[in-house]
């Protein structure tokens, strides 16, 4: 058993809690009008009329308070370090309890302009802001933040400017985004700040939202276009591979073409032949003027090589030595 204590500036006000031996974090049952209840029936009331957001105004409404912050929020339900851990709250922190079919779900709590920021400074709010917002994990997904951003900017309707204190969580944010889409005439009312809300501190929540989405959509366009321009960069590659393929057959076919110098003196070895197996080769001496035309014509061939295609270059050259022939 332990003492917890109800709020925050004043310690004299505690609450004897039950622990789990093995979990000192977990809180087995809460001591009230000289009996041990479970945690869930401190949060349960009888009174039908309590049903949606009630304000806290008595003692037991505060100690409903004080279990749903810092017993199932703070121990029981705090499972993720994304979780902003809340202090217990003041003893005249303006709050409302959002109760359902007899439990309460839900509650968030206000800084009210001209209350102090803190006992140990005199600066004060300059605009109500909403501080602190929690929804147990089941009820969750139910619309409850955004009836509860709906009642916030409701009880203030005469202000030109609401405060969320920062920083505002990333479900928060949804949240927020979901509301001010509904409701398009909040859109300059909400902004996030940092006590006391000065015109320094505060950052447009809704601009806040489109420059973020704006970024969003950017970087995905631009994850797109890179996607694309790779997809282009390995169709290019494939591409540049029949060029590679030609470059080779180029060059093999090279060893196709016949060599002038060679059939001339294979034709000087052979010249006594006979003039059949002249005929079944094909290939006679040149005479000296056409061995000359022949090897610039075989130089002027070797620069065309390198611009014409294959199959079309072997064609070119083969017949341009046939006409080289006497």
């Amino acid at each position: 058993m332990c003492f917890l204590p109800v709020y925050r500036e004043d310690p004299k006000y505690k609450i004897l809690v039950l622990t789990d031996p093995q979990d000192k974090e977990r809180v087995l049952a809460i001591y009230l009008n000289q009996s041990w209840w479970p945690v869930e029936d401190i949060v349960k009331t009888a009174d039908s009329s309590r049903e949606g957001l009630i304000q806290v105004q008595t003692f037991g409404e505060r100690i409903v308070l004080f279990v749903l912050n810092y017993i199932i929020f703070g121990m029981l339900e705090r499972s993720s370090a994304n979780d902003t851990f809340f202090v217990s709250h003041s003893a005249k922190e303006s709050a409302k309890i959002f109760w359902r079919n007899g439990d309460a779900v839900a509650f968030y709590t206000v800084k009210m302009k001209g209350s102090l920021c803190d006992v140990n400074t005199s600066q004060c709010y300059l605009l109500p802001v909403l501080d602190t917002v929690f929804v147990r994990r089941k009820y969750r997904r139910c619309g409850l933040g955004m009836k509860i951003l709906h009642d916030f900017c409701q009880s203030f309707g005469t202000e030109d400017a609401l405060g969320i204190s920062c920083p505002i969580s990333a479900d928060m944010y949804q949240v927020c985004q979901k509301f001010l889409q509904i409701h398009p005439e909040e859109q300059d009312r909400l902004w996030e700040v940092e006590a006391p809300g000065d015109w320094t501190q505060r950052v447009s929540i809704w601009l806040k939202i489109q420059l973020e989405t704006a970024l969003s959509e950017k970087n995905t366009v631009s994850q797109t276009a890179s996607e694309e321009e790779g997809g282009c960069h390995v169709e290019g590659a494939q591409d540049d591979e029949p060029i590679c393929l030609n470059a080779g057959l180029m060059n093999e076919g090279g060893e196709c073409i016949p060599d002038i110098r060679k059939m001339a003196q294979e034709a000087r070895d052979n010249k006594d032949n006979t003039a059949e197996e002249a005929k079944t080769l094909h290939l006679q001496i040149p005479k000296e003027e056409d061995f000359s035309q022949g090897t610039a014509d075989t130089q002027q061939c070797k620069g065309s090589r390198k611009r014409a295609s294959t199959m079309g270059l072997l064609e070119d050259k083969t017949a341009k030595h046939l006409r080289m022939m006497p």
